[in-house]
């Protein structure tokens, strides 16, 4: 199939093998393999007629089983593949008509032969020097037990595994493999289901509980960062630039750098142990129930690192309709981008609870793409689904050098995006609250004098005096600054969901990424009256205390679980929407997603926040 041959299988003495009392769904099978595959017996000629036939009409082009396949080989193979095959494709005029993708394949794995015919010819040096480039990014990845011929051969089997899984049928039950065993126990009908959910509520709960520890040490360490350029700098706006702006809006971001590594930690696992490929074999009945196959759920798990690579995850899906439906709920699970915000509203509003809140939030994506992807397949994508194969590679144990470079990988883009989409949008959001800037040193100067004239109050209260003024100051400071009258024009529309001002402008910006979210919070609200130890604090402890001019709380419990569900389903980052664009083959489909996404976010969050209202207030 990957040399691109017709085929049509014989399955001969056909009466032997169900004499054992196996079966086979061979049309199933035949039609995942894109094949056409005929029962015969050989010593009666039964079966012959038929196989003639299809032999005919697979030369003939008429066989409408007939159909490519493609293995997908991983995420540390596929794309060396991909790149070598696109190389070949550009490169080389070649005098057979073997596809680019077969013959990367077989370089990967070293094929002599290959390798060989392909130095012979013109430019083919170039392309061998590509290979072993190739070759070199993937002993990155690798340990001397493994290489990429055993990968490629390990996820050959997979694929024969999982297309046996769900058409072949034998007698003798007993599992004879350690991967059988193991199978036996995490796809098994009854517990394979919770045994998965056990495992991402374990995952959740790391996340929070365990990341909260280094997330501690990183807080101290940027409060004390900024303390010192406090202490350094001469007063003015570019001190409040450095120490608010940069130090307050990226520094309020990084510190969920360990919570994003933990949870890039645990899918490693699932990928690099071959368990996510079982996950989405348990998840293949749901799937089916939302018009997907079970393949789909690769991506969307994903999805739960970050939204563009999983979108790009589902090149892997055969079926054009799968994979449209794929990519448009596929921002709905909750990438790392979105765990900054809800790990700063959970640990604030609920510290009690806050795994459960987390998990909640990303059961909830989950539900939501299981209704959109059914509301789909019924509306914008009627066509009927075309059978593919489910690999199901073995077992493995991942290396922690495999694990620890996925991590790294992972952490150092998160990096660069604080180097960069994150600092530009920091600075920008400074400058719109800062300007036109407001400094109230007319009322301090007379507040201070009328009290110093007071006698009959104690110091205690002078200073709550202080503290009240500068807070109605620096509330005013914001709402009369540029961000603050584009937080106003937009917050009319955003006021049935409980959010005031503040929240609509952080929701604005983080169109461009979902962690400038809590990096505008972050800016907002520094310089609030609180002093130097308390200016220290989380930006959780800041936003839990906030008040409006009125003195009551800007953010509830209610408005925190709001907030968190808007950031989980509205507009999809740029990089998102770029991926669904290019994906989909069509930009329509990206502003769809826009239009949806934002549409549902706003429903989803009135009805949390009034009917919350009318059950909890």
């Amino acid at each position: 199939k990957e040399m691109g041959l017709p085929v049509v299988i014989a399955l001969n003495m056909y009466d032997e093998f169900e004499r054992k009392g196996d079966s086979l769904d061979y049309p199933s099978l035949s039609a995942m393999l894109g094949i056409p595959m005929i029962p015969t017996i050989g010593r009666t000629g039964e079966g012959l007629h038929e196989l003639f036939d299809a032999l005919v009409s697979v030369y003939e082009g008429t066989n409408t089983t007939v159909r490519d396949i493609r293995i997908h080989y991983g995420s540390i193979i596929e794309p060396a593949v991909e790149s070598l095959a696109k190389k070949i494709t550009q490169r080389l005029v070649l005098p057979y008509a073997l596809p680019a993708r077969y013959l990367a394949v077989k370089l990967i794995e070293g094929d002599k032969e290959i390798s060989r015919y392909i130095g012979e010819q013109p430019k083919g040096q170039f392309i061998l020097s590509a290979r072993d480039f190739a070759l070199h990014n993937i002993d990155e990845y690798l340990t001397v037990a493994s290489d990429a011929e055993s990968i490629i051969t390990d996820h050959r089997y997979g694929f024969i595994a999982g297309a046996l899984r769900e058409t072949y049928t034998s007698n003798n039950r007993q599992p004879k493999t350690l991967t059988d065993k193991i199978d036996n126990i995490v796809t098994h009908q009854v517990w394979g289901f919770p045994i998965f959910i056990l495992f991402m509520f374990i995952m959740f709960q790391a996340t929070f509980v365990v990341g909260s520890y280094p997330m501690g040490w990183i807080e101290t360490l940027v409060g004390w960062v900024g303390g010192l350029a406090e202490s350094l700098m001469p007063d003015g706006s570019f001190k409040d630039l450095v120490v608010d702006g940069i130090i307050g809006g990226v520094g309020g971001v990084i510190v969920f750098l360990p919570n994003i590594l933990i949870l890039y930690f645990f899918i490693s696992l699932m990928e690099d142990s071959g368990y996510m490929a079982r996950a989405a074999f348990i998840m293949d009945k749901i799937m089916h129930h939302m018009g997907l196959h079970g393949k789909s759920f690769i991506p969307l798990i994903m999805g739960f690192g970050c939204n563009v690579p999983a979108i790009m995850a589902t090149r892997t899906i055969e079926s054009r309709q799968s994979r449209m439906i794929t990519m448009l709920v596929t921002p709905l699970m909750s990438c790392s981008a979105r765990l900054p915000v809800y790990l700063l509203l959970a640990g604030a509003f609920f510290p009690q609870s806050a795994g459960l809140v987390l998990f909640g939030m990303y059961f909830l994506g989950i539900l939501l793409a299981v209704l959109l992807a059914r509301l789909f397949k019924r509306t914008l994508f009627r066509a009927e689904d075309i059978p593919f194969v489910m690999e199901l590679p073995p077992y493995r144990m991942p290396t922690s050098r495999s694990v620890v470079v996925h991590m790294w990988s992972k952490a150092a883009q998160y990096l660069r995006k604080m180097g960069s989409i994150i600092l530009l949008a920091s600075v920008a959001i400074w400058f719109l609250s800062y300007y036109p800037h407001y400094s109230g040193e007319a009322e301090l100067s007379a507040l201070s004098t009328q009290l110093q004239e007071n006698i009959q109050l104690t110091e205690e209260e002078k200073q709550a005096k202080t503290e009240e003024l500068e807070r109605q100051i620096h509330i005013r400071q914001q709402e009369e600054s540029y961000i603050g009258r584009i937080g106003r024009a937009v917050q009319p529309a955003l006021a049935p969901l409980g959010f005031d001002w503040k929240m609509s402008v952080s929701l604005l910006t983080g169109m461009a990424a979902k962690e400038v979210v809590v990096s505008t919070l972050g800016v907002i609200y520094t310089g609030d009256g609180d002093d130097s130890e308390e200016a220290t604090q989380r930006l959780g402890e800041r936003i839990r205390q906030d008040r409006d001019a009125n003195g009551n709380p800007t953010f509830s419990p209610l408005v925190a679980l709001g907030l968190m569900a808007f950031v989980l389903i509205y507009f999809p980052c740029i990089a998102t929407v770029v991926a669904i664009g290019r994906e989909s083959g069509h930009w329509k489909w990206a502003a769809f997603s826009i239009i949806y996404s934002c549409s549902l976010a706003w429903i989803v969050t009135f009805l949390i926040y009034q009917v919350g209202k009318l059950l909890f207030v």
